[in-house]
């Protein structure tokens, strides 16, 4: 049995009767992309006025009594409406569809029907499937190639059949009738139940199909064709608007024109021209800044580098910079002897940072680092590097970085005089074979005061 719908795509409204009411849950997109499950009903009428989804074509939406649709379901025979709020089996009720959606629909629909004959009928283009989107409607031919020149003449024809005020018609066959064999489909659904529905557009196509159409192709308006796009497995993907998809794009695409021209200060010919123009400005621009962000951080590390503060663990922020710049210091510098920690970005947000040293130390301090930051880093060679989420704590990272110079200092005594040893609450103490070596370790601690002193 056909649907109100299908036997009327032009009716907005009637009176039915409930049949039955089932508890249910719907799926739904959150407005982050999470699932949203929501509990309600599954509403079955006698009849119905809203679309279930079908054929390439969305359900529709509309009201039950005033209680909202949110899903239309072909089950079989019968269509799932999904409402929040139960409806009594047996109840008089009253439906109403949305228009707007479902006219916009039917335009993209018939369409679909009609671009699918002229691109057959002049070059043999196969459509192989189709999808109607929220803005811009797909349809996928056959061919690992379609011209502007075929783009062009399909527009042109399906424009002038359109003019011609073509009647498209409806009919339902038997599954029996030896005329469904000369009619254009994709097969039926498994659960399909009830004669088969034939959308004619007359002199131009017939096609099995269970979704809404107009009844001439004089409302369909207009249809635009956006262009080609690369498609799956050797296809090409059509690209159409159909009626007031069309207005309301060229009433987009006007208020872009008219905003681009008061920012570009030049008239909409010139647009692109003065796009181009900006882009190369830009560019050179970067480039500019780029070679004097590069002369910066190598003055900046000859000065660190001569600076009477200079240490064991040297330290630079600064809000302006990027990956290349803070290597750039580390490579001017060097960083055998000393702990590098550099960091760019918002003193209180998120940033960068860059620990550069002796390959040991960096590869021990790397993650501690990060992870004192709130962040994530990767690194080789004396190199660790990543992303910062918490700059605020740079000072932590600082201590850190410190107490691991202080504790290589006491075990370092302890390798010069070639022994072992041990230590807690500042005491390290241990054994000693080498006690003629006692002045390199005086010198080495002497090092760590004079460098805590600068640091100081």
């Amino acid at each position: 049995m056909a649907f109100r719908c299908q036997r009327d795509s032009y009716a907005r409204e009637f009176t039915t009767t409930v049949v039955s009411c089932r508890p249910a849950e719907l799926q739904t997109e959150g407005s982050k992309g999470n699932k949203d499950v929501l509990s309600g009903f599954q509403v079955v009428l006698e009849d119905t006025l809203l679309f279930p989804e079908g054929g390439g074509q969305p359900d529709d939406r509309g009201t039950i009594n005033g209680i909202s649709v949110l899903r239309v379901t072909r089950r079989g025979a019968e269509a799932d409406h999904f409402t929040q709020t139960p409806l009594a089996p047996g109840t008089e009720v009253h439906v109403q569809l949305d228009w707007e959606r479902r006219f916009d629909h039917m335009q993209q629909h018939s369409g679909q029907h009609l671009i699918t004959a002229v691109a057959d009928h002049l070059f043999g283009l196969k459509t192989t499937s189709w999808e109607l989107g929220r803005l811009r409607s797909v349809i996928e031919l056959d061919s690992p190639s379609v011209t502007v020149e075929q783009v062009a003449a399909i527009e042109q024809s399906v424009n002038e059949k359109i003019r011609d005020r073509l009647p498209v018609n409806v009919r339902e066959l038997s599954l029996d009738d030896p005329e469904v064999e000369q009619v254009r489909g994709r097969g039926l659904p498994d659960d399909h139940a009830g004669p088969i529905r034939v959308v004619t557009i007359k002199n131009v196509d017939s096609n099995m199909c269970c979704g809404t159409h107009v009844s001439n192709l004089s409302d369909l308006q207009v249809i635009k064709i956006l262009g080609t796009e690369k498609g799956k497995k050797n296809k090409t993907n059509l690209i159409f608007l159909a009626g007031n998809r069309v207005l309301k794009w060229m009433e987009r695409s006007y208020g872009t024109e008219k905003a681009l021209t008061t920012l570009l200060k030049c008239g909409a010919e010139d647009h692109v021209d003065a796009v181009k123009k900006l882009q190369n400005s830009t560019k050179l621009l970067q480039k500019n800044n780029l070679n004097l962000l590069r002369d910066l951080a190598v003055h900046i590390a000859h000065s660190l580098r001569n600076s009477p503060d200079w240490g064991r663990v040297v330290t630079l922020h600064r809000k302006e910079g990027d990956s290349e710049f803070m290597n750039i210091i580390a490579n001017e510098i060097g960083s055998e002897d000393a702990l590098l920690f550099l960091t760019v970005g918002d003193e209180k947000g998120a940033g960068l940072f860059l620990l550069a040293g002796p390959a040991e130390a960096v590869e021990t301090l790397g993650p501690r680092v990060a992870e004192v930051l709130e962040g994530k880093g990767a690194g080789k060679k004396g190199r660790f590097q990543g992303k910062a989420t918490k700059m605020s704590r740079r000072a932590e990272a600082q201590v850190l970085l410190q107490d691991y110079i202080r504790t290589q200092s006491a075990e370092g005594v302890a390798e010069v005089l070639e022994g072992k040893g041990a230590g807690k609450k500042g005491r390290f103490q241990g054994k000693a074979t080498k006690m003629s070596r006692r002045a390199e370790a005086q010198v080495l601690l002497q090092d760590y005061i004079r460098t805590q002193s600068a640091e100081g």
